[in-house]
């Protein structure tokens, strides 16, 4: 798996370091802190737009950077992955971990949610074990104020030994104030005694025994308390960054190696392994974590959560919680059905118009008809279509998505789907990935790296596609209208077709959940592993950057890969259509091929033969097979949905037809743009051949049960 091979070392770490560091005066920044703690808000209001992303050294997963200047001096921030404890376990934590405790950056921001401060005050804990060099930043404070939480900083500062600053990332404030503390914190290095945990007296006393040998080790490289600690500890993966980090060989240290055995063997004597070991460390920093917290945080009305935990009862309840979230996908369904049809037909105006200038412009110019057919007919309309076709229901779709997740629903879904992923042996963050699938299954690929173990890791990478992507929603929504949704009179049809659509949708969850219980019974088994997942508070969404962050970052980035991948589809499929032998189209000879297997799923030839060339985008599926019902050499789109209905009856097209065309829609293989995505997060041409096949055959199943069944019940 790309997520678990080539562990950041110490060296890639300072080669990156220097690669980001421009200057021998700049200011290097590691930000970090747990997850919905609105970190990347104060990355975002710090840096602007002087960002960049990219992936760690020898790494998939992202990481952004961004610069901004102050008191003459650059300081570049390392935005680094969210992450509740710097004790690894899944890829992105053990990159911030490794930057905080390697990377050498001149400051850590830790930044930590006003509203919950027990929780986050302990990565504050285990970062002051690393570093003194150390600022912690209350966010969320208008947040606490509404809740009628009050928090004394500067308590917090004097019993943490470290600068804290408290701020509204939102709307801005105290971000001066955290500027300031920043360069002073690195150019004045101002004193302060950071507070030292304190564990049980029989760790304190192995801790002991092991410092002197350490500091001969190590010298000042690392703090050798914490590194005594973790040489106690016997976590091999860290050990193994140590050696990286220090370019030494532990195992040739003998003095070292005795005295770390000798005091283990008297933790053993006193009945601590290495596994009570870690038990006691984690409890001692939860309760440190727990005793300040206490100290500086006062309450005007303890119940300040029983809002929230009312809602939570209703919509992650077993009776109510799936009802709610099916009623909210119909809901956000039809909005993106209603919605797309006007602008759809407007983009698809204005690119008929176009093509009609070129047409004038091919002409005047006298230039031959190959040249016309492949840029005009073939290129330039394959790219019309995926534009006119996905860009308004992205534009909708997208930021309604982005809605949820910010006002804190999308966690309440993997919560809700989690009993059922653990009957299927996979991870409940599965369903998260899911839902950043209906946009992008790439996307959604991309996501799993959220995921701690490479197994289910694999499992969601495997089943993504059961997810319906938005370039299959064209071909899914045609169909269920024309079809299925065709008898219901005005608005009354585009809420049957999002009722349908969302019953399809429903079907591909259950699919994924079958497929993966198969996956971990067969070629990956594995038992599922448990996982901590927060539910933020609910918070009011800040509409403009949604609609900004959505259109951007998602609408415009999934839009431009499938503009990419289209490019070369449409030069094949208008060679395929106009390149003939013995009068017959290389489309019709290869259609006539595969029709007597299609029909055995209850296809047909054309159809099987427009999804293997919708490869590069599922948006052409549609105007591919009317290009090759009407036997034309370049892809056509019909002119109403009655007129499409009728070229499709009249070539044999029945509701059984439909229905398995709209499965295989759901259920085969990925795109061009998933494939490779998938080939770059697993870094195996193996996996990539299996996320292939998978749904195909899947699909092919799926296709043939229920073509038999009309069958045998006489429904044509």
């Amino acid at each position: 798996m790309g997520l678990t091979a080539n562990s950041m070392g110490a060296a890639l770490l300072q080669d990156d370091l220097n690669t980001i560091r421009k200057t021998d005066e700049d200011i290097v920044i590691a930000l970090a802190g747990n997850p919905n703690v609105g970190k990347s808000t104060v990355f975002n209001e710090l840096t602007g737009l002087n960002q960049h992303t990219g992936n760690w050294p020898g790494k998939t997963v992202a990481s952004a950077r961004g610069n901004y200047t102050y008191c003459d001096t650059v300081h570049i921030m390392v935005d680094l992955p969210g992450t509740y404890s710097l004790m690894a376990s899944s890829a992105e934590e053990e990159i911030a971990r490794n930057f905080i405790c390697f990377g050498n950056p001149d400051v850590t921001v830790v930044v930590v949610d006003a509203t919950c401060l027990e929780r986050n005050l302990n990565l504050v804990l285990q970062t002051l074990e690393i570093t003194e060099q150390m600022i912690v930043c209350v966010n969320l404070m208008d947040e606490a104020e509404k809740k009628k939480i009050s928090i004394d900083l500067e308590r917090l500062s004097r019993l943490l030994g470290v600068p804290v600053i408290g701020t509204s990332a939102r709307s801005g404030k105290g971000l001066e104030e955290l500027k300031e503390c920043i360069f002073r914190q690195v150019r004045q290095r101002e004193e302060r005694i950071p507070l030292r945990l304190a564990y049980p007296t029989e760790v304190e006393e192995a801790i002991a025994v092991c410092l002197p040998a350490v500091e001969e080790v190590v010298g000042k490289q690392l703090p050798a308390r914490w590194l005594a600690l973790k040489l106690l500890d016997q976590n091999q993966q860290m050990s193994d960054e140590i050696e990286k980090y220090l370019s030494i060989d532990i195992g040739k240290q003998s003095a070292l190696l005795e005295t770390v055995e000798q005091a283990r063997e008297d933790l053993q004597q006193k009945g601590i392994d290495a596994v009570k070991l870690r038990d006691i460390i984690v409890g001692t920093l939860v309760d440190q974590a727990e005793v300040l917290a206490h100290r500086v945080t006062s309450y005007e009305k303890r119940d300040y959560n029983a809002t929230s935990r009312r809602i939570d009862k209703v919509i992650t309840s077993k009776r109510y919680g799936i009802p709610i979230m099916i009623a909210l996908l119909g809901a956000i369904l039809w909005l993106t059905i209603t919605g797309a049809n006007y602008p759809s037909a407007a983009l698809s105006a204005a690119f008929g118009w176009l093509e009609e200038q070129l047409t004038v412009f091919f002409a005047w110019c006298h230039a031959p008809d190959w040249l016309y057919g492949i840029l005009v007919q073939g290129i330039y309309r394959t790219l019309s279509w995926v534009v006119a076709v996905m860009l308004p229901p992205m534009a909708i779709f997208f930021p309604l998505f982005t809605l949820l997740e910010d006002l804190g629903y999308l966690p309440r879904v993997a919560f809700n789907l989690d009993n059922f992923f653990q009957k299927s042996h996979a991870c409940g963050k599965q369903a998260l990935t899911m839902c950043m699938g209906f946009g992008c299954n790439a996307a959604g690929v991309i996501g799993c790296r959220i995921i701690d173990s490479p197994r289910e890791r694999l499992i969601a990478i495997l089943t993504n596609n059961f997810v319906p992507c938005n370039g299959r929603f064209p071909t899914l929504i045609t169909l269920i209208t024309i079809f299925f949704a065709a008898s219901s009179l005005g608005a009354f049809q585009s809420v049957t077709s999002a009722l349908f659509l969302c019953a399809i949708i429903v079907f591909g969850v259950m699919v994924t959940l079958f497929v993966s219980k198969v996956l971990s019974r067969t070629l990956l088994r594995g038992v599922p592993t448990s996982f901590t997942l927060e539910l933020p508070p609910y918070r009011r969404p800040q509409v403009g950057k949604i609609i900004v962050r959505s259109i951007f970052d998602r609408t415009l980035f999934v839009l431009g890969r499938a503009v990419v991948v289209s490019i070369p589809a449409g030069l094949i499929i208008w060679c395929m259509a106009n390149i003939q032998i013995d009068g017959v189209s290389l489309l019709q000879i290869c259609s006539g091929f595969l029709d007597p297997f299609a029909r055995w799923i209850g296809l047909d030839g054309v159809i099987l033969m427009a999804f293997i060339l919708g490869f590069p985008a599922n948006e052409i599926v549609i105007p591919i097979i009317l290009m090759a019902y009407l036997a034309g050499g370049q892809m056509m789109e019909y002119e109403s949905l009655t007129s499409l209905k009728t070229i499709l009856t009249d070539h044999g097209w029945t509701s059984v037809t439909a229905l398995c065309t709209m499965l295989f829609s759901l259920l085969h293989f990925p795109c061009g743009t998933t494939c490779m995505t998938i080939r770059k997060e697993t870094g195996s041409l193996k996996w990539t051949a299996a996320a292939f096949l998978i749904p195909t055959a899947t699909g092919i199943i799926v296709c043939f049960l229920v073509a038999s069944f009309a069958r045998l019940l006489g429904i044509g």
